[in-house]
């Protein structure tokens, strides 16, 4: 592709971790929604997709197998296209590793973690005539498509749920300081469950690091980094259904969310005061609802592809899926164990268990009475009684959450 053209393009993009996967493919379509994307995990695969013709190939240089470097240089020695626009993503920036690229003229040679609105505008440049945009219609569902089963088709891939925070002004704010400031970006994303979850999971990613698990945002964002952190929250935003506008769906969204800042908030209180580690238990509190608020997306999705939602079908479905969407995306985005079994301690105590996971079971049976409820099942809980938390200290507890 020599330039800007209104044919739909095929691009290929190499990369072996899954998260600058997910993250290039939303860049590349939400500049060509209509582009037809090829993704691949090692550079053997996208060097025999060549077959296809691509018009566009964005490659990371550490590939397994076949590099990126030795793919571009495929690319040029080749006689399919030897001329083909390759954006080559590198770790490497230090003069000798880019020397070395240069005389196989990459269209593009950026380092790790790359500059998002940068490489955004150049793939503008590359697949839209100036001023030009494309615009595509959301699939219609299949013909017959019942809701169970649609939900059943998605539960293993959904998105997660949707974005709580004002993505942009939150990024914003974390700029205004001269230098990228972590602990400010900490601030404004803690209370949103999808971002966190997202973080963690790209922290934990076995292709990027292996340096032990990362249980808290804080320790994401640390591992991450901030450009990366804030590449991540960006490429959020930009999918489809990110942010929930459907009045029969934003209540339950609320509702579900406002029980996992009341979990959260209550846990680390509880573990300040019985000395374990507040930000893991609010990190637990804060992604116990997260099957609901996936679900909840997913059906914004149905919706959005012509679905039709009847009376007391969302509060069914919540009920028969939550749990099983929550649980897929827990295992799928790999968060780690110790993370996982707090959370599912907020719903109950199994096997051989510690403080921490009283502490969330307590906090989750707390967060989930209404203020008319008695509290005294709570009092005659197991948790209530080995955490020694009589019916003053819960009742005070409540009343300052």
């Amino acid at each position: 592709m020599t330039g800007p053209s209104t044919a739909v393009p095929r691009i290929l993009i190499a990369e072996s971790d899954p998260w600058n996967r997910d993250l290039l493919m939303q860049l590349l379509l939400s500049v060509r929604c209509d582009a037809r994307v090829e993704v691949y995990e090692d550079g053997k695969q996208a060097l025999q997709a060549l077959e296809n013709r691509p018009d566009l190939i964005i490659a990371s240089r550490e590939l397994p197998g076949t590099d990126g470097l030795e793919l571009l240089r495929q690319v040029r020695r080749g006689a399919v296209a030897p001329g083909l626009p390759f954006i080559l993503l590198s770790n490497r920036g230090d003069s000798t590793s880019v020397r070395e690229a240069v005389p196989l003229a990459p269209t593009a040679y950026l380092t790790k973690p790359v500059n998002f609105e940068a490489l955004r505008e150049r793939l503008s440049a590359l697949l839209l005539e100036e001023g030009e945009q494309v615009y595509c219609e959301i699939p219609p569902l299949l013909p017959g498509l019942k809701l169970d089963n649609f939900l059943e088709m998605r539960r293993e891939a959904s998105d997660g749920a949707p974005v709580m925070t004002e993505v942009h002004d939150a990024v914003v704010r974390s700029l205004k300081a001269r230098t990228l400031n972590l602990r400010v970006l900490e601030e404004d994303i803690r209370t949103d469950p999808q971002i966190t979850a997202v973080l963690l999971a790209a922290a934990n990613s076995a292709a990027r690091h292996r340096e032990g698990p990362v249980n808290t945002l804080m320790q994401a964002l640390t591992r991450l980094g901030a450009t990366q952190s804030m590449n991540l929250i960006l490429g959020l935003a930009l999918k489809r259904s990110a942010r929930l506008d459907d009045p029969q769906l934003t209540g339950h969204a609320q509702m579900f969310w406002k029980r996992s800042l009341a979990t959260a908030e209550l846990a680390r209180t509880l573990a300040r005061q019985h000395g374990i580690d507040q930000e893991l238990c609010y990190c637990a509190g804060l992604l116990h609802r997260l099957g609901e608020l996936a679900l909840l997306r997913t059906l914004h999705e149905w919706k959005l592809a012509g679905g039709k939602l009847e009376d007391g079908q969302v509060d069914r479905v919540i009920q028969r899926f939550g749990a099983n969407f929550g649980s897929a995306l827990r295992a799928r985005w790999r968060l780690p164990l110790d993370l996982r079994e707090l959370i599912a301690s907020v719903y109950a105590l199994m096997g051989v268990y510690g403080k921490p996971a009283l502490v969330m079971n307590l906090s989750g049976q707390l967060a989930n009475l209404a203020a008319e409820d008695d509290i005294k099942p709570v009092v005659e809980s197991k948790a209530a009684r080995l955490l020694g938390m009589d019916a003053a200290s819960l009742a005070a507890l409540r009343k300052n959450s």
